[in-house]
């Protein structure tokens, strides 16, 4: 059996429905997971919103769903130093994995957008890293 958003899938005991926030979120949690991405990009919109104190797991992901297929973007703050082609590359792997495996659904593109890359410092404060950004 397959799963369908934002259409009900029917089945003997009733009807299956995946909202696309919830492929956002899969999405989300697939892309940090990846080794070297430092986090997501939600943009000026999404800065204001956790500056409101609205903590939103779908932050820097957009999803495209159909009957059966789904489309992904996302917007990624990359650590410095690594090879970002591969890392991109990882991410597409990993989100179309995890949307695959836990929904069902065929995801027919991964876009990758880098919006940011965040590195360490040489120096160490007493209490933790000094961590900048570059734009």
């Amino acid at each position: 059996m397959s799963t369908v958003a934002p259409d009900f899938e029917k089945t003997d005991i009733g009807n299956i429905q995946i909202a696309p926030e919830v492929i956002e979120i899969i999405a989300g949690l697939a892309a940090v997971e990846v080794p070297g991405v430092a986090g997501m990009s939600a943009g000026f919109v999404g800065g204001i919103a956790e500056l409101l104190g609205r903590k939103n797991l779908s932050k820097g992901v957009k999803v495209t769903v159909g009957q059966r297929e789904a489309s992904v973007d996302v917007s990624v703050i990359i650590e410095f130093g690594v090879r970002i082609p591969e890392l991109a590359s990882e991410i597409q792997r990993n989100v179309k994995r995890s949307i695959d495996s836990m929904t069902g659904l065929h995801v027919v593109e991964v876009n990758v957008h880098i919006h940011d890359v965040l590195f360490k410092g040489a120096e160490k404060t007493e209490e933790d890293d000094t961590v900048l950004r570059v734009k």
